[in-house]
């Protein structure tokens, strides 16, 4: 059996956290769950996920931007997406690193559709050699 692809949740809006831990859980994925930018940006140096999803707004207006560097700095390089109520506009969140925009609130179904769809194509990204990239 194929190992589960791990998860890292960043959100400081606990229901938010819970909500979509269980969610994805249930859909077969292992969640870990950080409360702030702080407690995500320390667990992405210790641990190894396949993603990081960071709520954008949480200590600062930026605490999310700061999650998503620290992830595309990792050594691993896990998919990264941003998930926020006030998405930015144009493509400035892939400006700063993200790899898919998440507006809450989202159905289940969608938000599992997108997860898996970047799963798939940043684990294809990863595996070329860098001269097919």
């Amino acid at each position: 059996m194929a190992a589960k692809r791990r998860i890292l949740l960043v959100d400081d809006e606990l229901t938010i956290l819970l909500t979509l831990k269980a969610v994805l859980e249930i859909s077969g994925y292992e969640v870990e769950t950080a409360a702030s930018a702080r407690e995500g940006r320390t667990k992405i140096k210790t641990h190894e996920y396949d993603m990081v999803i960071t709520d954008m707004r949480m200590e600062s207006q930026s605490a999310g931007l700061a999650v998503v560097q620290a992830a595309k700095k990792a050594p691993y390089n896990p998919a990264v997406a941003m998930l926020t109520a006030f998405p930015l506009p144009g493509s400035e969140w892939e400006e700063e690193g993200a790899d898919r925009m998440l507006v809450k609130p989202m159905n289940t179904h969608d938000l599992l559709t997108q997860l898996e769809t970047l799963l798939v194509s940043h684990e294809g990204r990863k595996s070329r050699p860098i001269s097919q990239i």
